[in-house]
């Protein structure tokens, strides 16, 4: 109807693949001489004045070429500057409403102005064009003339008195500037957030909300100044606490870390230059350390730093001052040491980029010291916040969306609150639907209800319906107003296993609150969160007092050694076990019951109960079973009652005291975070820290703005830089191998020289992809090609140092950056060469260096078997580990040796000859 009466049709939400319905109309295709259209299987007559409109959430899409030149795209996603004005104008309005109603009259008069002043000029040319004869003697004209110049002498007047109240009311607008500056550059940093992960998204119109009430909680000041601090600190804090309990643990450093140098960049505290390596690591892969604190690696790090003008001199003084640094690189917490010598006087960035050389594994805490010195301590306390509290700022357009954990059930939170506030299935205006083939039906008549009648709603598991997501949005959408005030929503979900399987709607993200209920990262944390599951009426219900509060801190410091141990990988558990919140509280329950039936704390019977049904339900390892046990051997004896009981070094039971007085506890007489607070070596975290603080760098350098070249003013841009590591790459890169030329060389084609050609056929497919790929990407950075998306997904890799997909595939299994795996690329190219050159078998061969190590250890065995005429299948390999480098072999090894193999990566623990260990 709308095509025939030229109406215009305003669609919302689209997608980026389009109803193939809606092509005619986006065409134009008319037919029968340009008055008709088809529109699906009917003929409609086609209006001229029709008019269509799409309109879509997404903050990027893309869509088809033909589409995008059949329409007119307007972009309203808003910039960082823009966003800003409307900030201030907040802030403005809610610090002094008198100034911004002021420019509103002001702006609303100058508009008058224009409008008067343009109907005027109308007017008058009307006038002009239809006079005859002698101007002069048009009185009437005259007498418009003269009434335009005079309004025109009174406008321009009005402008001018306009003009300077509109400088003085700016210049005091200016005074709460930066606020929206803090406020905006906050947003664009949780816009970015989608890069780490889909569920992490954000409305503008949620943000705006936090915003104000961030201001009204703001402490007064009479001075502005001192006003405009606490407006910062409260306005960043509370966006903190706002999103950070949607993220998952992993994530929660990242973010307080981009925050902290976003912050800084703004206020031009930091040098580009200096966190882009602190964030990159460039490093020279030819360089060797001369000392033995140090690797190769750490040591090309240190050389590229040392050619920056704030740390000349950095590699002469740590190989000349070897045992100071030594003894600081390998201190078991250099982050809190100071540094040798004058280094000690360098900013917190600088040293951050002398900490990533010389101990990457201890990055992740040195970040957090980073954040605290610059935020404050509260933005590392990594406390959760409260649920009642995520309640108070829900609404009937806002739900709140659990992201879902193993062994977690947000449904017990809900119901606790719901039942003080009087929603409950029994009261019949709570409703529980646990989404599944069918049930959609029940949810949409729950839904219906009640937002009607004000009624709760908890959606369980909606990853199950993804069908009906599109309808449960709409469904939030329509019911975001007019609704009941006390009709609530809530949601659950479990997270995407990557991000190509996301289904989650962006609007249903977008306006919910989201909440993540995994446990806590560090010691502290997980005690604290343990805690919070109880209170002061807990503490107090038992009637041995004493004997339980000794018991329920012992559970507590046993479950949080429990959750935490999965960080260590399989150092820390066999096999992963999902211990959650539900095993703590039975157990407390438990504990509870049997103190209160037995005279006598029945020791072995809790710890039996802890051990083999409450925890030891989740454990199917016996191995873990055992370590279980131990734990509650010591953390649960009869001393803890009698004297003091260590529950790590350093850290006796809490005596008896009240509930606040154990958080007090907690956090004046914990140890700091270490493997000793779990019964583990020191080593233990070494891995797992090193890979954290990897992968905490690699994401921070993803989310940096596009235009971030690393160059700081004036420096390079994102193309440059890839032009120029592009360029690099291709004048290193060496010839392929000729293969029909190696093969007339060889006369007999044994076991080794088989593995050798397999080697150069499958390392001339990787440089052919490289070579093709990046000819490629060079011919569309200069325009002569139009860019695809595999060029994007090449510069972009290139850009964050990652090594692109198309090459990985075609390569062997590495953990480097780009220019570390280059690097190394060029290495095993050398290594093939010198084996090529006359086949000949090298003194020591670089195991790892092959594609396919499997095939030359085979090798090893066919050759023996040829020669002694040995059974394959009944042949196996010994290997030895001894003493020598690469270099102390000058000849190819004795046939009843075998082969050097190099670069084998095996974790172990020193050990003595003369001392024998277990």
């Amino acid at each position: 109807m709308a095509v025939s009466n030229g109406d215009t049709v305003f669609i919302e939400n689209v997608e980026e693949s389009v109803d193939p319905v809606l092509e005619p109309l986006l065409g134009r295709n008319t037919i029968k001489k340009g008055r008709y259209i088809k529109i699906g299987d009917k003929e409609v007559e086609y209006h001229p004045s029709f008019r269509l409109i799409l309109h879509t959430k997404l903050a990027n899409p893309h869509y088809q070429p033909e589409m995008q030149a059949q329409c007119t795209l307007i972009n309203f996603t808003v910039t960082q500057d823009g966003l800003e004005e409307q900030l201030l104008a907040e802030v403005v309005r809610c610090e002094r409403p008198d100034l911004e109603e002021l420019k509103a009259d002001l702006t609303m008069q100058q508009n008058d102005f224009k409008i008067t002043l343009k109907q005027l000029e109308d007017s008058l040319l009307s006038r002009l064009s239809a006079a005859s004869g002698n101007f002069l003697g048009d009185t009437a004209l005259v007498e418009n003339l003269e009434t335009t110049k005079k309004t025109a002498a009174e406008i321009e007047l009005k402008v001018a008195e306009a003009k300077v109240t509109e400088v003085k009311i700016n210049d005091a607008r200016e005074g709460y500037r930066h606020v929206a500056q803090r406020a905006a550059l906050l947003y664009f940093i949780l816009n970015d957030l989608n890069v780490i992960n889909p569920i992490y998204q954000f409305s503008l119109k949620a943000f705006n909300v936090v915003f104000s009430k961030a201001i009204e909680r703001s402490e007064p000041a009479d001075d502005l100044k001192q006003r405009v601090t606490n407006l910062i600190d409260t306005t960043t804090y509370s966006v903190f606490q706002y999103t950070t309990r949607g993220l998952f643990e992993c994530d929660k450093l990242t973010f307080t870390a981009q925050v902290a140098m976003q912050i800084l960049l703004a206020t031009k505290e930091i040098n580009v230059v200096e966190m882009d390596f602190l964030l990159r690591f460039p490093v020279k892969m030819d360089a060797n350390s001369p000392v033995d604190f140090l690797s190769n690696y750490s040591w090309g790090g240190i050389k590229v730093l040392s050619e920056m003008d704030d740390f000349r001199n950095l590699d002469r003084d740590i190989e000349g001052s070897a045992k100071r640094w030594k003894k600081f690189a390998e201190s078991e917490c250099p982050e809190k040491e100071k540094f040798p010598q004058e280094w000690k006087n360098k900013t917190t960035l600088q040293k951050l980029c002398m900490m990533r050389a010389l101990r990457p594994d201890r990055m992740t805490y040195a970040v957090q010291n980073f954040v605290e010195e610059k935020l404050g301590s509260k933005y590392v306390e990594n406390r959760q916040v409260e649920f009642s509290k995520s309640y108070e700022e829900s609404g009937p357009e806002t739900p709140i969306f659990f992201v879902l954990s193993p062994g977690v059930n947000p449904l017990k939170d809900v119901e606790a609150i719901g039942t003080k506030l009087g929603f409950s299935i029994d009261n019949n205006n709570f409703h529980n639907v646990s989404l599944g083939q069918g049930q959609e039906i029940v949810a949409e008549q729950a839904l219906d209800l009640a937002a009607k009648d004000g009624h709760w709603v908890i959606l369980q598991n909606v990853h199950l319906v993804a069908k009906w997501l599109g309808t449960l949005e709409k469904k939030i959408e329509q019911y975001s107003v007019g609704s009941h005030k006390s009709y609530r929503v809530y949601i659950s979900a479990e997270p995407a296993a990557t991000r190509e399987s996301h289904i989650i709607p962006q609007g249903i993200l977008e306006s919910s609150i989201k909440i993540t209920n995994e446990p806590p990262t560090g010691m502290q944390a997980n005690l604290h969160k343990a805690l919070d599951n109880f209170n002061q009426e807990t503490l107090e219900m038992c009637s041995r007092e004493v004997e339980f509060k000794s018991l329920l801190q012992s559970l507590i410091y046993f479950h949080a050694v429990l959750s935490e141990r999965k960080k260590f990988g399989p150092q820390g558990w066999n096999r992963p076990y999902p211990f959650n919140v539900g095993d703590l509280t039975i157990s407390v329950n438990v504990l509870f019951n049997y103190l209160e039936a037995n005279s006598k704390v029945p020791w072995d019977d809790l710890r039996y109960l802890f051990c083999e049904i409450m925890y030891g339900g989740h454990i199917t390892d016996d191995w873990d079973r055992k370590l279980c046990k131990t734990y509650l051997e010591v953390y649960m004896h009869p001393d803890q009652l009698e004297s003091e009981l260590l529950l790590a070094p350093g850290y006796p039971v809490p005596p008896n005291m009240d509930y606040k007085g154990y958080h007090e506890y907690i956090d004046e007489c914990l140890p700091p975070e270490s493997p000793y607070l779990y019964g583990l070596h020191p080593n233990a975290e070494i891995g797992v820290l090193t890979t954290t603080s990897e992968n905490l760098f690699r994401t921070l350098l993803e989310m940096q703005p596009k235009d971030a070249g690393g160059g700081g003013a004036g420096g390079v841009t994102r193309e440059e830089k890839v032009k120029t590591l592009l360029d690099e790459i291709l004048e290193k890169m060496p010839e392929e191998f000729n293969i029909i030329e190696m093969l007339s060389k060889v006369e007999d084609r044994t076991p080794y020289i088989v593995v050798a050609f397999q080697e150069c056929e499958r390392m001339n497919g990787l440089t052919k992809e490289i070579r093709r790929s990046l000819k490629e990407l060079d011919l569309g950075l200069k325009g002569e090609l139009t860019i695809t998306s595999d060029m994007e997904e090449l510069e972009s890799a290139m850009f964050f140092d990652n090594v692109p997909e198309s090459w990985t595939k075609r390569a062997y299994p590495s953990m480097f950056g780009l220019t570390a795996w280059f690097a190394d690329l060029l290495l095993r190219i050398k290594e093939l060469e010198a084996w090529t050159t006359d086949f000949q078998l090298p003194n020591c061969v670089w195991l790892g260096g092959l594609f396919n190590p499997q095939s030359f250890l085979t090798a090893i065995m066919q050759s023996m078997a040829r020669k002694n005429e040995w059974p394959l299948d009944k042949m196996c390999l010994q290997c030895d580990v001894t003493m020598k480098n690469k270099e102390d072999f000058n000849s190819p090894p004795h046939e009843d040796a075998r082969e050097i193999q190099k670069n084998a990566k095996i974790q172990f623990k020193p050990f003595e000859t003369h001392q024998p260990r277990c």
